[in-house]
């Protein structure tokens, strides 16, 4: 077996391994709870579409979960592009006191556990009176190190040339991140907008502290609630995942190109 075969082996089993959870996900959601339990495998026989039917029936406010859900993560993704093209410029371009300093401030963070952050996050969200409202899940993450970080190292890599010609011609500082740098970092937005937007999207530990109405929940905390005490709807719980990821699904295939220039444009800077 040549290297190049053996490759192309690794990949199909790691995409099988990727792969088959989905669809092993959508073909429950078409089955009956007995089915589900009795041929878990197996296809839906017969097939049922009365998960789907439950959850738009309104038992559940999944569509008001998932109308929460999209308006945090577009919200906190709005916030995080901001700040951290506004901080990855100034540590790239900017000369100041303390430089060096203040970046291995931010990147040290990223070396310590989220939940660490849960319990003085949570006292700051009450004490301004944010909790159970969408400022709660969305502000406290708004200025990540990571996307200090990704956006930093692809502002290094462009050509200054370009920004002092700019400067020459009169632009300041911001108008050349708005006007110069931010149009050539296109792909490296994308992909920090995507990952900002999966990691609310699909956050399950912080909503359940902050958001106390069920009508407020996100979708991951409301979808848990679908998931009895003494018994599991396991069509309910799959079409509930199904619904999910259709968002996200129709999110990557939008900006899959910028991501695939971005990963592209990092390896051959590396």
């Amino acid at each position: 077996m040549t290297a190049k075969t053996l490759l192309y082996v690794v990949l199909i089993l790691l995409a099988l391994a990727i792969i088959l959870p989905l669809v092993w996900i959508l073909i429950t959601s078409f089955k009956t709870d007995g089915d589900a339990v009795r041929n878990p495998y197996a296809l839906p026989n017969p097939i049922s579409t009365d998960a789907y039917r439950t959850l738009a029936g309104g038992q559940q406010p999944i569509f008001l979960w998932l109308w929460n859900s999209f308006a945090a993560a577009a919200v906190q993704t709005i916030l995080i592009v901001v700040t951290a093209s506004m901080g990855a410029y100034a540590l790239a371009r900017m000369d100041f006191a303390g430089k060096r300093v203040v970046f291995g401030a931010i990147i040290s963070t990223l070396l310590v556990p989220p939940v660490v952050f849960l319990i003085p996050n949570y006292l700051i969200v009450q004490n301004l009176g944010w909790l159970d409202t969408i400022w709660a899940i969305t502000v406290p993450g708004a200025a990540g190190a990571f996307g200090i970080f990704f956006l930093r190292q692809f502002f290094v890599g462009l050509p200054v040339e370009i920004e002092e010609a700019a400067r020459i011609d009169g632009a300041g500082d911001f108008r050349i991140l708005l006007q110069v740098v931010l149009p050539l970092a296109r792909p490296a937005l994308a992909t920090l907008a995507v990952l900002s937007f999966l990691n609310n999207w699909n956050d399950f530990l912080w909503p359940v502290y902050v958001l106390l109405s069920p009508e407020n929940l996100t979708l991951q905390p409301g979808l848990s609630q679908l998931q009895g005490a003494y018994s599991t709807h396991f069509g309910i719980v799959m079409a509930g995942a199904v619904i999910a990821s259709v968002p996200v699904l129709i999110l990557f295939g939008i900006a899959q190109k910028q991501i695939v220039e971005s990963v592209a444009g990092s390896a051959v800077k590396g």
